[in-house]
């Protein structure tokens, strides 16, 4: 069954703002079928940072797997865990999202329920999977909300901190410059998405949390 079939059977349930993922869904689902995910990878899932990262170039000795959808909030990933996480068996899941969900306004409190409901959906049946959450960034186009990034952050962070298998990469901090705004170089021209330079500075932080 298709997720386009799943969605008609369970319309009444599914949120219209989570139901508008299915293509992406369907797409992944396919890529399953032509190349069967093997157990043990590494999933990488949240919105356009991941989406638009090329595992391939970046990690190439890493047995990556790419299932970001851009513009998707950390309720999407949670939603869609039995499809595009679950399934695979990973040994670690890197997860990026939250940026969209204070650009809609979702406060730091309720970032952090659906962080808590997507490490029990991970954890409840795969315990031994190491989450690995990587901080929301500071932008230059969303500079204005970063009092509430860092607020997420520290919540995040801290739930982490007392969370077995689930480990905070904070990339606050090595994304601003001397002037304590985020470096210029890191950023495509919107301001908001990432140039290598930028993903660069996320490798070195994720590194050492991807070594077992």
């Amino acid at each position: 069954m298709t997720f386009a079939e799943d969605a008609e059977a369970t319309k009444d349930a599914v949120p219209e703002s989570i139901a508008r993922w299915k293509k992406e869904m369907d797409k992944f689902a396919a890529a399953d079928l032509e190349k069967p995910v093997k157990p043990g990878s590494v999933v990488f899932v949240g919105s356009s940072s991941i989406r638009m990262w090329d595992l391939k170039k970046t990690f190439p000795k890493l047995d990556a797997v790419n299932r970001g959808f851009g513009g998707s909030r950390l309720e999407d990933s949670v939603y869609y865990a039995d499809k595009i996480i679950l399934p695979y068996e990973p040994r670690t899941v890197v997860v990026y999202a939250g940026d969209n969900d204070i650009k809609a306004k979702y406060t730091p409190e309720q970032i952090l329920e659906d962080f808590q409901e997507f490490e029990a959906k991970i954890h409840d049946e795969l315990p031994e999977t190491k989450i690995l959450y990587i901080a929301v960034k500071p932008s230059l186009k969303r500079w204005g909300m970063i009092e509430e990034v860092r607020a997420t952050n520290k919540l995040i962070a801290e739930e982490c901190a007392k969370t077995e298998n689930c480990e905070f990469i904070d990339i606050d901090a090595p994304m601003l410059g001397e002037d304590g705004k985020p470096r210029k170089e890191l950023f495509k021209k919107d301001g908001l998405h990432m140039t290598d330079a930028g993903y660069a500075v996320w490798v070195k932080e994720i590194l050492p949390h991807l070594k077992d």
